[in-house]
């Protein structure tokens, strides 16, 4: 590819994963070089006023960790959030054009599927049956106790080697065991 260039990157419009969500809902994409303190101090803000019921974070690529993020600790923070996974592919198409028009080169375009994940978080609740359904508290296995294990019994300390005769420190031929003085 050293011979082309990019031209342009067109993401194809997303279609939301749900139908019917209200116009009122707040949308979050959220991008790799996003700072996850801004973009939870702003669904915090508008989440804690009484006009904002839901807020959808949209991550595509390697940004769907940090959407994850983002959405388990409005989670924590704000307990009795329902929430709605849903993943899906985002398609992107990039042009490519040749460096040199000369050499003879077509014009590329490339089409990727990138994967990008949908999580919508409401006060109100949700439809239970929906795949990709949390109901409000800790996931399964979560906070519950782990299995006892046995103490771990520390091994005594070594005292460092040095190169004193008897630790085998000194000369003498390999495989040779050390004397005593």
């Amino acid at each position: 590819m050293e011979n082309y260039q990019k031209a342009s990157s067109v993401e194809k419009p997303l279609v939301p994963p749900v139908p019917g969500l209200p116009p009122d809902t707040l949308e979050m994409r959220v991008r790799d070089g996003s700072k996850i303190r801004n973009l939870l101090g702003f669904a915090l803000g508008r989440l804690e006023s009484e006009s904002t019921r839901r807020i959808v974070f949209i991550g595509a690529g390697r940004a769907t960790g940090k959407a994850v993020t983002c959405a388990e600790i409005l989670k924590r923070r704000l307990p009795g959030l329902h929430q709605l996974t849903k993943l899906h592919f985002q398609q992107t198409e990039d042009a490519w054009v040749p460096v040199v028009p000369e050499a003879g080169l077509d014009p590329l375009t490339v089409r990727r599927h990138v994967p990008a994940v949908w999580l919508l978080l409401s006060k109100d609740p949700l439809d239970p049956n929906e795949g990709g359904y949390q109901p409000p508290g800790a996931p399964p296995g979560l906070g519950q106790p782990l299995p006892r294990t046995p103490p771990h019994t520390p091994q005594p300390k070594r005292r460092p080697r040095t190169s004193g005769h008897w630790q085998g420190g000194g000369g003498g031929a390999r495989g040779e065991t050390p004397r005593r003085p």
